[in-house]
């Protein structure tokens, strides 16, 4: 695995908090938000890009996911 967190799609990063136990994504006022326990984290919109690793380090936060999780829902 890379030192470093890579860019990932919105797709994408749904995709893999799904796998790590989170549900949805539920519509919210003007962003859509998934829920895990009492933990809800809201998704950025989508847009053409990518989501940046600064901005996935800030979601992982969050949602209380740690780097060691992350990489084994890949």
């Amino acid at each position: 695995m890379p030192d470093r967190l890579l860019p990932v799609t919105r797709t994408e990063l749904i995709r893999r908090l799904r796998r790590l136990g989170f549900d949805g994504p539920y519509s919210g006022g003007r962003h859509e938000f998934m829920l895990h326990d009492t933990r809800r984290l809201i998704l950025p919109n989508p847009h053409r890009h990518d989501i940046s690793p600064s901005l996935l380090t800030r979601l992982l936060k969050q949602a209380g996911v740690t780097r060691t999780d992350w990489d084994a829902s890949a």
